[in-house]
């Protein structure tokens, strides 16, 4: 199975989640789709060999939400896709097929599911539906604090669970032990894509209370899944140990244990040559590094992911974004600050060789991507900004070479980006800053631990005014989780009527039905929308990228993530 980091979220994912690999470095991801060529790495004809240690390197330190339906950054994506496990998987061309649940439909609307027989969790558990509704209903409480809402808003019947006005979720129908039938509201595309499909074991979470789940021994220190490894010690912040997990329904893993740390980014390229880490993703400034090693391989192959600078437009209410902050709704200001970034030399200077700007708010791996020729392209131009400053009304009025603002008070975007161990990203913010104080407008950096960011973001904190943010798309191309009114991965707190119009019919089936084409140019019109009110600010796409020593075996990558692990063995 192949998988990434959601978000989003998604996302994040995102990531930002679910958006859920992992953007290097703390990008957070959530929202995948079109496949590539995938890329093999450590591919011999030798019989795969068990035994050994793999040690896996984390680039920033992990939240420690080490569950599925709670984590909201990276690294702690990376951990639980060790040890826990989808019930549906995707493709190399990123279309959704039965893992350990299968699946029927006739209308999009209502679909009936079954999982197979004894798959195991690692308490000795057999997995039930039952685990599934549990985890459903969990997402839909009024307590959960997570960003999965999204995930299950659609199923019949969960917003009254969500607003106390029913006891139980009406769409969810639990069969037996291994059939289980979800209603959805109305007939959707992407009914299946968007439900969360991430079960929990309710014997480890019996009588707790929804609002105790998330600072838990069994998401912080004690999780249970039902993935490959199975985790044995956590020492928070630091590292995740885990053994093989013999009963896995995916087949016996090859190696005996795994081990993942936080490895400051600087030392992972001594740490790989000195055979002391196995596997990391790691960041394009050091590619070349990489590259130089003989006892590793530096994979780079298809990305999803993009990065904006984003506008706090407004605030979260609790169940919807507000657009109610007036400093950066002038359009005209917005456009002035994307002609002054000159992204071609931004890119160049800070994604060495695998990245380039991107133009939309979707990836151009994505099927549902606008052809550049339809799109406003920004390009660099610091006349066309000043002049677009000088029209808003952004103007030097006490000569100290700054504008203010159109009622003559002093102008400063404050700006946030997060914070890790990797020393580029102070650089690259502090790059985006100068290009908005050779155009006039004078700015402020500051950088925010990668922990604290995404927590302010959604909780749209007054300080985080104009921000650096990176999401990896999922498998379905429908972006409502990130710009949706009442997404709370909306970071900007765009509101926009005809932008909900636009995607509620892109999944509508009574609008597209199953015509792509449809569907695509939907997508179209709503890129069009974005790019012509630029709640963000789309900056760069890139590969993704990742070293892995040459005594690591059978891993594999594509546009959808990694293989799954237990396929993965140690040449000994």
């Amino acid at each position: 199975m192949k998988k990434r980091s959601m978000l989003m979220l998604a996302a994040l994912m995102l990531v930002l989640s679910a958006f859920l690999a992992a953007c290097s470095g703390g990008e957070k991801a959530g929202t995948k789709e079109n496949g590539k060529e995938g890329t093999k790495t450590g591919e011999t004809a030798e019989k795969p060999q068990d035994g050994g240690t793999l040690v896996y390197a984390l680039d920033s330190a992990p939240e420690g939400k080490f569950n599925y339906s709670f984590y909201g950054t990276a690294a702690d994506s990376e951990v639980i896709d060790f040890f826990d496990e989808n019930l549906i998987k995707f493709d190399d061309k990123l279309q959704p097929k039965p893992n350990i649940a299968s699946w029927k439909t006739e209308d999009n609307k209502v679909y009936d599911f079954e999982i197979k027989k004894g798959v195991k969790w690692h308490n000795g558990d057999e997995l039930s539906v039952k685990d599934w509704e549990f985890a459903l209903k969990v997402v839909a409480d009024k307590d959960y604090e997570g960003p999965r809402f999204d995930n299950v808003r659609n199923i019949e019947g969960a917003q009254d669970y969500h607003d106390g006005k029913a006891q139980e979720i009406s769409g969810i129908k639990v069969i037996d032990d291994y059939h289980i039938q979800i209603t959805f509201d109305k007939a959707r595309v992407n009914n299946l894509e968007n439900v969360w499909t991430y079960p929990m074991n309710r014997t480890a979470f019996k009588d707790m209370a929804v609002k105790d789940m998330m600072s838990s021994e069994q998401v912080r220190t004690k999780p249970v899944g039902l993935g490959p490894f199975k985790v044995t010690k956590i020492v928070p912040g630091e590292s995740v140990e885990m053994e093989r997990f013999n009963d896995y329904f995916g087949g016996k893993p090859h190696i005996d244990k795994v081990v993942l740390k936080v490895i400051d980014p600087s030392l992972s390229v001594g740490e790989l040559k000195n055979g002391t880490l196995d596997m990391t993703s790691f960041h394009p400034s050091i590619i070349d590094q990489v590259k130089a090693l003989d006892n590793v391989n530096a994979v780079t192959y298809p990305g999803i992911s993009y990065y904006y600078v984003g506008f706090r437009l407004g605030t979260w209410d609790g169940s919807q974004n507000v657009m109610n902050e007036s400093k950066y709704q002038n359009v005209k200001l917005r456009q002035a600050m994307y002609y002054a970034i000159n992204r071609e030399e931004w890119v160049k200077a800070f994604f060495f060789g695998v990245g380039k700007p991107v133009n939309r708010p979707v990836p151009t791996n994505h099927w549902i991507a606008a052809d550049n020729k339809e799109l406003e392209q920004f390009k660099y131009d610091p006349e066309k900004a000043k002049k677009l400053l000088d029209d808003a009304g952004y103007k030097d009025v006490d000569g100290d070479g700054f504008r203010e603002d159109p009622d003559g008070k002093k102008f400063v975007v404050n700006f946030s980006h997060y914070a890790t161990q990797n020393p580029t990203f102070e650089s690259r913010a502090k790059a985006l800053t100068q290009y908005w104080e050779a155009v006039g407008l004078k700015s402020k950096l500051a950088m925010t631990d990668v922990n604290l960011y995404y927590d302010m973001l959604e909780k749209a904190d007054k300080s985080m005014e104009v921000f650096f943010g990176g999401w990896q798309t999922g498998a379905d191309p429908d972006p409502t989780s990130l710009w949706g009114s009442k997404a709370l991965w909306n970071y900007p707190r765009w509101v926009n009527a005809d932008s909900d119009k636009l995607l509620d019919q892109a999944i509508d089936m009574s609008v597209v039905g199953t015509d792509t084409k449809k569907r695509k140019d939907l997508y179209v019109e709503w890129q069009k929308l974005f790019m012509k009110e630029l709640p963000a600010l789309p900056i760069a796409e890139l590969e993704e990228t990742m070293a892995v020593s040459k005594r690591v075996q059978g891993v594999t990558f594509d546009v959808s993530g990694k293989n799954r692990p237990n396929e993965w063995w140690i040449k000994q």
